[in-house]
Protein backbone atom coordinates (compact mmCIF):
# COMPACT_ATOMS: atom_id res chain seq x y z
CA UNK A 1 0.00 0.00 0.00
CA UNK A 2 1.37 3.39 -1.03
CA UNK A 3 2.28 5.81 1.73
CA UNK A 4 0.24 8.98 1.80
CA UNK A 5 1.85 12.29 0.96
CA UNK A 6 1.48 13.43 4.55
CA UNK A 7 3.18 10.39 6.13
CA UNK A 8 6.61 10.85 7.76
CA UNK A 9 8.17 8.20 5.51
CA UNK A 10 6.95 9.91 2.35
CA UNK A 11 8.19 13.27 3.61
CA UNK A 12 11.61 11.79 4.33
CA UNK A 13 11.85 10.33 0.82
CA UNK A 14 10.91 13.66 -0.70
CA UNK A 15 13.58 15.41 1.39
CA UNK A 16 16.16 12.85 0.24
CA UNK A 17 15.18 13.44 -3.38
CA UNK A 18 15.34 17.23 -2.95
CA UNK A 19 18.74 16.99 -1.26
CA UNK A 20 20.03 14.78 -4.08
CA UNK A 21 18.88 17.36 -6.64
CA UNK A 22 20.83 20.10 -4.84
CA UNK A 23 23.93 17.90 -4.51
CA UNK A 24 24.06 17.31 -8.26
CA UNK A 25 24.55 21.07 -8.71
CA UNK A 26 27.73 20.93 -6.62
CA UNK A 27 30.67 19.35 -8.54
CA UNK A 28 32.37 17.97 -5.42
CA UNK A 29 29.26 16.39 -3.96
CA UNK A 30 28.21 15.10 -7.37
CA UNK A 31 31.44 13.11 -7.68
CA UNK A 32 31.12 11.80 -4.10
CA UNK A 33 27.54 10.66 -4.70
CA UNK A 34 28.51 8.85 -7.89
CA UNK A 35 31.44 7.10 -6.18
CA UNK A 36 29.68 6.13 -2.95
CA UNK A 37 26.55 4.92 -4.74
CA UNK A 38 28.17 3.34 -7.81
CA UNK A 39 26.18 0.05 -7.68
CA UNK A 40 22.91 1.97 -7.39
CA UNK A 41 23.84 4.36 -10.17
CA UNK A 42 24.45 1.48 -12.56
CA UNK A 43 20.81 0.44 -12.20
CA UNK A 44 19.58 4.04 -12.41
CA UNK A 45 21.63 4.53 -15.59
CA UNK A 46 19.77 1.73 -17.39
CA UNK A 47 16.47 2.99 -16.02
CA UNK A 48 17.25 6.46 -17.32
CA UNK A 49 18.04 5.23 -20.86
CA UNK A 50 14.84 3.21 -20.93
CA UNK A 51 12.72 6.13 -19.81
CA UNK A 52 14.57 8.49 -22.10
CA UNK A 53 12.78 7.00 -25.09
CA UNK A 54 9.56 8.55 -23.84
CA UNK A 55 11.25 11.79 -22.78
CA UNK A 56 9.12 14.70 -24.07
CA UNK A 57 12.33 16.56 -24.87
CA UNK A 58 13.55 13.85 -27.23
CA UNK A 59 10.20 13.68 -29.03
CA UNK A 60 9.88 17.45 -29.24
CA UNK A 61 13.48 17.79 -30.42
CA UNK A 62 12.87 15.52 -33.39
CA UNK A 63 9.74 17.45 -34.32
CA UNK A 64 11.60 20.75 -34.03
CA UNK A 65 14.42 19.53 -36.27
CA UNK A 66 11.97 18.37 -38.91
CA UNK A 67 10.20 21.73 -38.82
CA UNK A 68 13.50 23.60 -39.17
CA UNK A 69 14.54 21.44 -42.12
CA UNK A 70 11.16 21.88 -43.80
CA UNK A 71 11.32 25.64 -43.37
CA UNK A 72 14.67 25.81 -45.17
CA UNK A 73 16.47 27.11 -42.08
CA UNK A 74 19.27 24.56 -42.42
CA UNK A 75 19.98 25.43 -46.06
CA UNK A 76 19.96 29.17 -45.45
CA UNK A 77 22.21 28.64 -42.40
CA UNK A 78 24.76 26.79 -44.54
CA UNK A 79 24.71 29.54 -47.16
CA UNK A 80 25.23 32.27 -44.57
CA UNK A 81 28.08 30.43 -42.88
CA UNK A 82 29.75 29.65 -46.22
CA UNK A 83 29.59 33.30 -47.18
CA UNK A 84 31.05 34.33 -43.80
CA UNK A 85 33.89 31.84 -44.05
CA UNK A 86 34.79 32.92 -47.60
CA UNK A 87 34.88 36.60 -46.61
CA UNK A 88 36.97 35.78 -43.52
CA UNK A 89 39.60 33.91 -45.55
CA UNK A 90 39.64 36.66 -48.17
CA UNK A 91 40.17 39.30 -45.49
CA UNK A 92 43.19 37.43 -44.09
CA UNK A 93 44.36 36.61 -47.62
CA UNK A 94 44.25 32.88 -46.97
CA UNK A 95 43.80 30.22 -49.61
CA UNK A 96 41.60 27.28 -48.68
CA UNK A 97 40.60 24.18 -50.62
CA UNK A 98 36.89 23.78 -51.43
CA UNK A 99 36.70 20.46 -49.54
CA UNK A 100 38.22 21.99 -46.42
CA UNK A 101 35.87 24.94 -46.65
CA UNK A 102 32.84 22.66 -46.92
CA UNK A 103 33.95 20.64 -43.88
CA UNK A 104 34.28 23.83 -41.82
CA UNK A 105 30.90 25.08 -42.99
CA UNK A 106 29.22 21.74 -42.22
CA UNK A 107 30.71 21.56 -38.71
CA UNK A 108 29.71 25.13 -37.80
CA UNK A 109 26.25 24.71 -39.31
CA UNK A 110 25.63 21.46 -37.42
CA UNK A 111 26.58 23.10 -34.13
CA UNK A 112 24.41 26.17 -34.68
CA UNK A 113 21.50 24.06 -35.98
CA UNK A 114 21.62 21.85 -32.89
CA UNK A 115 21.72 24.91 -30.60
CA UNK A 116 18.72 26.48 -32.33
CA UNK A 117 16.78 23.22 -32.19
CA UNK A 118 17.55 22.84 -28.48
CA UNK A 119 16.46 26.41 -27.72
CA UNK A 120 13.17 26.08 -29.60
CA UNK A 121 12.51 22.68 -28.01
CA UNK A 122 13.02 24.00 -24.48
CA UNK A 123 10.70 26.92 -25.28
CA UNK A 124 8.06 24.47 -26.50
CA UNK A 125 8.37 22.39 -23.31
CA UNK A 126 8.01 25.47 -21.13
CA UNK A 127 4.95 26.49 -23.11
CA UNK A 128 3.30 23.14 -22.36
CA UNK A 129 4.59 23.01 -18.72
CA UNK A 130 6.81 20.04 -19.48
CA UNK A 131 10.35 19.27 -18.31
CA UNK A 132 13.28 17.47 -19.84
CA UNK A 133 14.08 14.10 -18.28
CA UNK A 134 17.65 14.36 -17.01
CA UNK A 135 19.63 11.71 -15.19
CA UNK A 136 19.28 13.63 -11.94
CA UNK A 137 15.51 13.92 -12.45
CA UNK A 138 15.24 10.18 -13.13
CA UNK A 139 17.15 9.43 -9.93
CA UNK A 140 14.95 11.82 -7.97
CA UNK A 141 11.86 10.03 -9.26
CA UNK A 142 13.24 6.70 -8.06
CA UNK A 143 14.24 8.15 -4.67
CA UNK A 144 10.60 9.03 -4.02
CA UNK A 145 9.72 5.33 -4.32
CA UNK A 146 9.88 3.46 -0.97
CA UNK A 147 10.48 0.17 -2.81
CA UNK A 148 13.53 1.50 -4.66
CA UNK A 149 15.00 3.01 -1.47
CA UNK A 150 14.47 -0.26 0.42
CA UNK A 151 16.17 -2.34 -2.30
CA UNK A 152 19.09 0.08 -2.75
CA UNK A 153 19.60 0.81 0.94
CA UNK A 154 22.38 -1.73 1.48
CA UNK A 155 24.48 -1.14 -1.68
CA UNK A 156 23.93 2.61 -1.41
CA UNK A 157 24.21 3.01 2.35
CA UNK A 158 27.18 5.42 2.20
CA UNK A 159 25.46 7.46 -0.50
CA UNK A 160 22.29 7.80 1.58
CA UNK A 161 24.30 8.82 4.63
CA UNK A 162 25.95 11.55 2.53
CA UNK A 163 22.57 12.68 1.18
CA UNK A 164 21.08 12.88 4.69
CA UNK A 165 24.09 14.89 5.89
CA UNK A 166 23.73 17.26 2.95
CA UNK A 167 19.99 17.56 3.60
CA UNK A 168 20.59 18.89 7.13
CA UNK A 169 22.19 22.36 6.93
CA UNK A 170 23.60 22.26 10.46
CA UNK A 171 24.97 18.72 10.18
CA UNK A 172 26.47 19.54 6.79
CA UNK A 173 28.08 22.65 8.26
CA UNK A 174 29.68 20.65 11.08
CA UNK A 175 30.83 17.71 8.93
CA UNK A 176 32.40 20.00 6.32
CA UNK A 177 34.43 21.76 8.99
CA UNK A 178 35.50 18.47 10.54
CA UNK A 179 36.74 17.31 7.14
CA UNK A 180 38.58 20.60 6.68
CA UNK A 181 40.19 20.01 10.07
CA UNK A 182 41.44 16.61 8.91
CA UNK A 183 43.14 18.22 5.91
CA UNK A 184 44.63 20.88 8.19
CA UNK A 185 46.01 18.24 10.56
CA UNK A 186 47.69 16.29 7.77
CA UNK A 187 48.95 19.53 6.25
CA UNK A 188 50.54 20.47 9.58
CA UNK A 189 52.05 16.98 9.82
CA UNK A 190 53.53 17.28 6.33
CA UNK A 191 55.01 20.70 7.05
CA UNK A 192 56.49 19.76 10.45
CA UNK A 193 57.95 16.50 9.16
CA UNK A 194 59.53 18.27 6.16
CA UNK A 195 61.14 20.87 8.43
CA UNK A 196 62.52 18.17 10.73
CA UNK A 197 63.75 16.14 7.77
CA UNK A 198 65.82 18.98 6.32
CA UNK A 199 67.07 19.95 9.79
CA UNK A 200 70.88 19.77 10.01
CA UNK A 201 70.70 18.00 13.38
CA UNK A 202 71.50 14.28 13.48
CA UNK A 203 69.26 12.31 15.88
CA UNK A 204 71.57 9.28 15.98
CA UNK A 205 74.67 11.34 16.79
CA UNK A 206 72.86 13.40 19.42
CA UNK A 207 71.44 10.35 21.21
CA UNK A 208 74.41 7.98 20.93
CA UNK A 209 76.96 10.68 21.73
CA UNK A 210 80.24 11.76 20.18
CA UNK A 211 81.88 8.37 20.82
CA UNK A 212 79.37 6.54 18.60
CA UNK A 213 80.90 4.69 15.67
CA UNK A 214 79.67 4.86 12.09
CA UNK A 215 78.28 1.32 12.40
CA UNK A 216 76.29 2.25 15.50
CA UNK A 217 74.84 5.34 13.81
CA UNK A 218 73.95 3.29 10.73
CA UNK A 219 72.31 0.63 12.90
CA UNK A 220 70.32 3.34 14.73
CA UNK A 221 69.11 4.83 11.43
CA UNK A 222 68.08 1.40 10.14
CA UNK A 223 66.22 0.62 13.38
CA UNK A 224 64.08 3.77 13.16
CA UNK A 225 63.86 3.95 9.36
CA UNK A 226 65.92 7.14 9.08
CA UNK A 227 67.93 5.64 6.21
CA UNK A 228 64.86 5.45 3.98
CA UNK A 229 63.98 8.08 1.32
CA UNK A 230 61.99 11.16 2.24
CA UNK A 231 58.73 10.00 0.64
CA UNK A 232 58.90 6.62 2.37
CA UNK A 233 59.44 8.23 5.78
CA UNK A 234 56.69 10.77 5.13
CA UNK A 235 54.28 8.03 4.06
CA UNK A 236 55.03 5.98 7.18
CA UNK A 237 54.52 9.05 9.37
CA UNK A 238 51.18 9.96 7.81
CA UNK A 239 50.08 6.33 7.97
CA UNK A 240 50.95 6.23 11.67
CA UNK A 241 48.92 9.40 12.29
CA UNK A 242 45.92 7.97 10.43
CA UNK A 243 46.08 4.72 12.45
CA UNK A 244 46.94 6.49 15.74
CA UNK A 245 50.22 4.61 15.89
CA UNK A 246 52.87 7.26 16.54
CA UNK A 247 55.66 4.73 17.09
CA UNK A 248 58.41 4.86 19.69
CA UNK A 249 60.55 7.83 20.63
CA UNK A 250 64.25 7.84 19.74
CA UNK A 251 65.25 8.71 23.30
CA UNK A 252 64.05 6.22 25.89
CA UNK A 253 62.31 3.96 23.35
CA UNK A 254 58.92 4.73 24.93
CA UNK A 255 55.57 4.64 23.17
CA UNK A 256 54.87 8.16 21.97
CA UNK A 257 51.10 7.78 22.31
CA UNK A 258 51.44 6.67 25.93
CA UNK A 259 53.87 9.46 26.78
CA UNK A 260 51.70 12.17 25.23
CA UNK A 261 48.54 10.73 26.76
CA UNK A 262 50.08 11.38 30.17
CA UNK A 263 51.32 14.89 29.39
CA UNK A 264 48.71 16.40 27.11
CA UNK A 265 45.82 16.40 29.65
CA UNK A 266 47.97 18.51 32.00
CA UNK A 267 48.46 21.21 29.38
CA UNK A 268 44.84 21.03 28.25
CA UNK A 269 43.56 21.35 31.83
CA UNK A 270 45.83 24.30 32.50
CA UNK A 271 44.73 26.01 29.29
CA UNK A 272 41.01 25.41 29.85
CA UNK A 273 41.14 26.79 33.39
CA UNK A 274 42.99 29.85 32.12
CA UNK A 275 40.38 30.25 29.38
CA UNK A 276 37.45 30.11 31.80
CA UNK A 277 39.20 32.55 34.14
CA UNK A 278 39.86 34.96 31.27
CA UNK A 279 36.25 34.88 30.05
CA UNK A 280 34.79 35.38 33.54
CA UNK A 281 37.04 38.39 34.19
CA UNK A 282 37.40 39.94 30.74
CA UNK A 283 33.78 40.06 29.53
CA UNK A 284 32.42 42.16 32.45
CA UNK A 285 35.46 44.44 32.37
CA UNK A 286 35.11 45.02 28.63
CA UNK A 287 31.38 45.67 28.83
CA UNK A 288 31.77 48.12 31.74
CA UNK A 289 34.50 49.99 29.85
CA UNK A 290 32.27 50.20 26.77
CA UNK A 291 29.19 51.35 28.70
CA UNK A 292 31.24 54.02 30.51
CA UNK A 293 33.79 55.17 27.92
CA UNK A 294 36.47 57.68 28.93
CA UNK A 295 35.63 57.18 32.59
CA UNK A 296 37.88 56.23 35.49
CA UNK A 297 36.74 52.62 35.11
CA UNK A 298 37.52 52.63 31.40
CA UNK A 299 41.01 54.11 31.77
CA UNK A 300 41.86 51.87 34.73
CA UNK A 301 40.67 48.62 33.14
CA UNK A 302 42.27 49.30 29.77
CA UNK A 303 45.56 50.34 31.41
CA UNK A 304 45.62 47.04 33.31
CA UNK A 305 44.76 45.20 30.10
CA UNK A 306 47.63 46.91 28.29
CA UNK A 307 49.99 45.85 31.08
CA UNK A 308 48.70 42.29 30.76
CA UNK A 309 49.49 42.27 27.05
CA UNK A 310 52.94 43.76 27.59
CA UNK A 311 54.25 41.56 30.42
CA UNK A 312 56.34 38.57 29.23
CA UNK A 313 54.94 35.36 30.68
CA UNK A 314 58.32 34.02 31.85
CA UNK A 315 59.07 37.25 33.75
CA UNK A 316 55.60 37.27 35.29
CA UNK A 317 56.05 33.66 36.38
CA UNK A 318 59.42 34.39 38.02
CA UNK A 319 57.97 37.41 39.85
CA UNK A 320 55.09 35.29 41.13
CA UNK A 321 57.49 32.60 42.38
CA UNK A 322 59.75 35.15 44.13
CA UNK A 323 56.83 36.86 45.88
CA UNK A 324 54.16 34.25 46.51
CA UNK A 325 56.38 31.19 46.93
CA UNK A 326 59.73 32.30 48.30
CA UNK A 327 58.86 35.51 50.13
CA UNK A 328 55.28 34.97 51.32
CA UNK A 329 55.25 31.16 51.04
CA UNK A 330 51.57 31.16 50.12
CA UNK A 331 51.77 28.97 47.02
CA UNK A 332 54.10 26.17 45.89
CA UNK A 333 56.71 27.16 43.32
CA UNK A 334 56.39 23.99 41.24
CA UNK A 335 53.41 22.11 39.92
CA UNK A 336 52.16 19.10 41.87
CA UNK A 337 49.07 17.21 40.64
CA UNK A 338 48.17 16.29 44.23
CA UNK A 339 48.17 19.94 45.35
CA UNK A 340 45.50 22.11 43.72
CA UNK A 341 47.19 25.26 45.00
CA UNK A 342 50.12 24.61 42.65
CA UNK A 343 47.98 25.30 39.58
CA UNK A 344 46.91 28.81 40.65
CA UNK A 345 50.04 30.71 39.58
CA UNK A 346 50.52 28.89 36.22
CA UNK A 347 46.86 29.48 35.40
CA UNK A 348 47.07 33.20 36.13
CA UNK A 349 50.32 33.60 34.18
CA UNK A 350 48.99 31.71 31.17
CA UNK A 351 45.63 33.48 31.21
CA UNK A 352 46.88 37.04 31.70
CA UNK A 353 47.47 37.71 28.01
CA UNK A 354 44.14 36.15 27.01
CA UNK A 355 42.26 38.13 29.65
CA UNK A 356 43.78 41.39 28.41
CA UNK A 357 43.10 40.61 24.75
CA UNK A 358 39.49 39.57 25.36
CA UNK A 359 38.82 42.60 27.55
CA UNK A 360 40.06 45.03 24.90
CA UNK A 361 38.16 43.25 22.11
CA UNK A 362 34.97 43.17 24.24
CA UNK A 363 35.21 46.92 24.81
CA UNK A 364 35.86 47.65 21.14
CA UNK A 365 33.13 45.34 19.85
CA UNK A 366 30.52 46.52 22.38
CA UNK A 367 31.28 50.18 21.63
CA UNK A 368 30.75 49.52 17.94
CA UNK A 369 27.45 47.72 18.53
CA UNK A 370 25.86 50.20 20.96
CA UNK A 371 26.11 52.92 18.33
CA UNK A 372 24.12 50.96 15.74
CA UNK A 373 20.68 52.08 14.60
CA UNK A 374 18.80 49.16 16.16
CA UNK A 375 20.23 50.06 19.60
CA UNK A 376 18.96 53.62 19.17
CA UNK A 377 15.55 52.16 18.22
CA UNK A 378 15.56 49.99 21.33
CA UNK A 379 16.30 53.07 23.45
CA UNK A 380 13.43 54.92 21.78
CA UNK A 381 11.08 52.06 22.74
CA UNK A 382 11.88 52.72 26.38
CA UNK A 383 14.02 49.66 27.12
CA UNK A 384 16.42 50.01 30.02
CA UNK A 385 20.20 49.94 29.50
CA UNK A 386 20.41 46.49 31.09
CA UNK A 387 17.76 45.08 28.74
CA UNK A 388 19.43 46.63 25.72
CA UNK A 389 22.80 45.19 26.68
CA UNK A 390 21.44 41.74 27.47
CA UNK A 391 19.03 41.32 24.54
CA UNK A 392 20.64 43.30 21.74
CA UNK A 393 24.19 44.50 22.32
CA UNK A 394 26.09 41.62 23.92
CA UNK A 395 24.85 38.92 21.55
CA UNK A 396 25.84 40.88 18.44
CA UNK A 397 29.17 41.90 19.94
CA UNK A 398 30.18 38.31 20.70
CA UNK A 399 31.20 37.34 17.13
CA UNK A 400 34.63 39.10 17.09
CA UNK A 401 35.10 38.19 20.77
CA UNK A 402 34.65 34.50 19.98
CA UNK A 403 37.22 34.85 17.20
CA UNK A 404 39.79 36.32 19.58
CA UNK A 405 39.10 33.66 22.20
CA UNK A 406 39.61 30.89 19.66
CA UNK A 407 42.85 32.34 18.30
CA UNK A 408 44.22 33.06 21.76
CA UNK A 409 43.28 29.60 23.01
CA UNK A 410 45.24 28.01 20.19
CA UNK A 411 48.17 30.28 20.98
CA UNK A 412 48.04 29.34 24.66
CA UNK A 413 47.85 25.64 23.92
CA UNK A 414 50.76 25.75 21.50
CA UNK A 415 52.80 28.30 23.43
CA UNK A 416 52.46 26.99 26.96
CA UNK A 417 56.03 25.65 26.97
CA UNK A 418 57.46 28.78 28.62
CA UNK A 419 54.98 28.69 31.50
CA UNK A 420 55.47 24.94 31.90
CA UNK A 421 59.24 25.34 32.09
CA UNK A 422 59.00 28.15 34.67
CA UNK A 423 56.73 26.13 36.98
CA UNK A 424 58.27 22.74 36.19
CA UNK A 425 55.08 21.36 34.66
CA UNK A 426 55.46 18.12 32.73
CA UNK A 427 53.09 19.09 29.92
CA UNK A 428 53.03 18.76 26.17
CA UNK A 429 54.73 22.12 25.61
CA UNK A 430 57.84 21.34 27.63
CA UNK A 431 57.82 17.81 26.17
CA UNK A 432 58.06 19.12 22.60
CA UNK A 433 60.77 21.63 23.56
CA UNK A 434 62.88 18.91 25.18
CA UNK A 435 62.52 16.59 22.18
CA UNK A 436 63.18 19.14 19.43
CA UNK A 437 66.88 19.50 20.16
CA UNK A 438 67.54 15.83 19.32
CA UNK A 439 65.36 16.00 17.13
CA UNK A 440 63.10 13.16 18.29
CA UNK A 441 60.86 13.10 15.23
CA UNK A 442 58.14 10.69 16.49
CA UNK A 443 57.78 12.55 19.78
CA UNK A 444 57.66 15.97 18.14
CA UNK A 445 55.19 14.79 15.51
CA UNK A 446 52.98 13.26 18.21
CA UNK A 447 52.96 16.43 20.30
CA UNK A 448 52.27 18.65 17.30
CA UNK A 449 49.48 16.39 16.03
CA UNK A 450 47.72 16.26 19.39
CA UNK A 451 47.93 20.04 19.60
CA UNK A 452 46.74 20.47 16.00
CA UNK A 453 43.77 18.15 16.61
CA UNK A 454 42.73 20.09 19.71
CA UNK A 455 43.06 23.46 17.99
CA UNK A 456 41.11 22.18 14.97
CA UNK A 457 38.30 20.94 17.21
CA UNK A 458 38.25 24.29 18.99
CA UNK A 459 37.93 26.02 15.61
CA UNK A 460 34.99 23.76 14.75
CA UNK A 461 33.33 24.74 18.04
CA UNK A 462 33.96 28.41 17.22
CA UNK A 463 32.36 28.00 13.78
CA UNK A 464 29.33 26.39 15.44
CA UNK A 465 29.13 29.29 17.90
CA UNK A 466 29.24 31.68 14.94
CA UNK A 467 26.13 30.01 13.54
CA UNK A 468 24.48 30.08 16.96
CA UNK A 469 25.03 33.79 17.59
CA UNK A 470 24.84 35.18 14.04
CA UNK A 471 21.51 34.67 12.21
CA UNK A 472 23.15 35.72 8.92
CA UNK A 473 25.34 32.62 8.99
CA UNK A 474 22.33 30.42 9.75
CA UNK A 475 20.45 31.83 6.76
CA UNK A 476 23.44 31.18 4.47
CA UNK A 477 23.69 27.60 5.77
CA UNK A 478 20.11 26.93 4.71
CA UNK A 479 20.70 28.33 1.23
CA UNK A 480 23.37 25.78 0.28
Amino acid sequence: MEASASSPRWGLLQRIAAAYGKMMLNPTYRVLVLLLGAPVHIFVYFYYWRERKSDPYVLALEDTKQELLASGYHDSLIEDIRDQQIRKHQFFQEEIEPQTLERQVAAIAASQFQAEAHEQTMARLRQHSQQRLTYAAAFQQLLESPLFVAISLVPGALMYVLILIFGSPYLKYIVERLLMSVFVIFGVAFLVFSILYISPMNPAANILGETATAEQIESFNQLYGLDQPYLVQLGNTLKGIATFDLGKSFAGNEEVTTAIAGKFPVTLTLTLISLVMAIIIALPIGIISAVKPNSVYDYTFMFIALLGLSIPSFWQGLVFILNFSIKLQWLPATYNPQNWLSIIMPTIVLGTGLTAAVARMTRSSTLEVINEDYIITAKAKGLSKRQILRKHAVGNALIPIITVIGLQFGGMLGGSAVTEKVFNISGIGSYIVDKQFIPDIPSIMGGVIYTAITISLINVVIDILYAFFDPRIRSKMKQY
